[in-house]
């Protein structure tokens, strides 16, 4: 499954572009997470030419900061598996994400 698509990297707003933006308000617009493990990854934001992400991971704990589309490429959970995205995530701000 290709991580991140044309039509969800016109969605993602440039890097450092809602930085004025209250995290509760902040857009979470795609989720990829590992499917053998309990790492979640949110985009809020993306720079194409960097390939680099700023949002929300969960993992061992929930922090905000910057995490690269090759690095969620070459990822692979406890069996192996790679990361997927969530197909039918809905973009939607942080204060309405059920966690």
């Amino acid at each position: 499954m290709k991580l991140l698509t044309k039509e969800l990297e016109r969605k993602l707003p440039p890097l450092y572009s809602t930085e004025k933006v209250e995290i509760p308000e902040k857009k979470l617009i795609c989720k990829f997470f590992t499917p053998d493990s309990n790492w979640t990854w949110y985009a809020t934001e993306y720079n194409p030419k960097e390939r680099l992400f700023f949002g929300l991971v969960d993992g061992f704990d929930k922090e905000w900061g910057y995490f690269s589309l090759t690095e969620l490429e070459a990822v692979r959970g406890k069996l192996g598996l790679p990361v997927e995205r969530d197909r039918y995530f809905s973009p939607k701000k942080f204060k309405e994400l059920s966690t």
